[in-house]
């Protein structure tokens, strides 16, 4: 049974692009919810909709855009859209929190006007929204591959100041940490990874697989790089168990793989209750 799911290369695809982005959006997700910036995932995903929106009216209606990889319009958008984001904040800068939903309004109504210009929804715009095992191509897995690989990297160069960062911005601005650099960067590698995961997820669903391992993995951990290994755990099983039952079951993976992340961030809520009553019993 195992075996049969690899005997296609759809699904060698899906698996391997499943593993990567079990990795690095709980990974690049401990760092958005520590920093309180958990909706900059809805606000990008919403953004990067756009993008693909816009990649399939191309391609509909001019033939030169029809062998473009729309990955790569969501890309631009997701990565823009991050930009406009950190412009944002400089310019309410008592109010920095009005960016994400003034970008997030935005990437909906965009998404909106190109899905009508296009004539609605058709099967591979609900690919990109839900997620879909056969719609993740060679092509896809070797973008996700350079993209972790990036983040891998970076999270490792700059561990130590996106720590800081995370937790005492002014510390780190104290202790000659470039701040707005590192966080340049880091909102480039959030872009970048919601716009990867979509293939698998789902636009609709990304930011869930980027905050619910978290959520699990902080009931349970006792330090930050603890948090980090059972975030990247429970996304692993999330991504993998959902990729497994939704190809048996024919169901969408997006969806199956978020309620299985659901059903872990239960399973830890209780078992951190049935610790803390122990502990009280004793």
């Amino acid at each position: 049974m195992i075996a049969s799911l690899f005997q296609y290369e759809f699904l060698q695809n899906a698996f391997l692009t499943g593993i990567l982005i079990g990795l690095i959006a709980p990974l690049i997700g401990v760092f958005i919810v520590v920093r309180r910036l958990s909706l900059i995932a809805d606000a990008l995903s919403h953004v990067t909709l756009a993008g693909i929106a816009a990649s399939l009216l191309l391609s509909k209606k001019w033939a030169l855009f029809s062998g473009v990889n729309p990955l790569y319009f969501g890309m631009s958008f997701s990565v823009l859209g991050s930009l406009f984001i950190e412009k944002l904040r400089s310019v309410y800068k008592h109010y920095q929190e009005l960016a994400i939903p003034i970008i997030l309004s935005g990437g909906i109504g965009l998404g909106v006007i190109f899905i009508s210009l296009a004539d609605g929804f058709n099967t591979d715009l609900f690919s990109y929204l839900f997620g879909s095992v056969s719609a993740v191509s060679r092509m896809d897995l070797y973008i996700i591959i350079i993209i972790s690989i990036l983040v891998l990297a970076l999270i490792f160069l700059l561990y130590k100041e996106l720590f800081l960062l995370s937790f005492d911005e002014e510390h780190a601005k104290a202790s000659g940490i470039a701040v707005k650099s590192v966080h340049f960067i880091f909102i480039i590698l959030v872009a970048l990874v919601i716009a990867a995961s979509m293939r698998i997820v789902g636009i609709l669903l990304v930011s869930s697989l980027m905050t619910l391992p978290v959520a699990a993995s902080i009931r349970v951990a006792k330090g930050f790089k603890q948090t980090i290994f059972y975030s990247v755990i429970f996304g692993e099983l999330s991504v993998l168990g959902g990729l497994t039952v939704s190809y048996y079951l024919d169901l969408a993976p997006g969806g199956t793989i978020v309620m299985i992340a659901v059903m872990i961030l239960i399973i830890a809520i209780l078992f951190k209750k049935i610790s803390i009553v122990k502990a009280d019993a004793k």
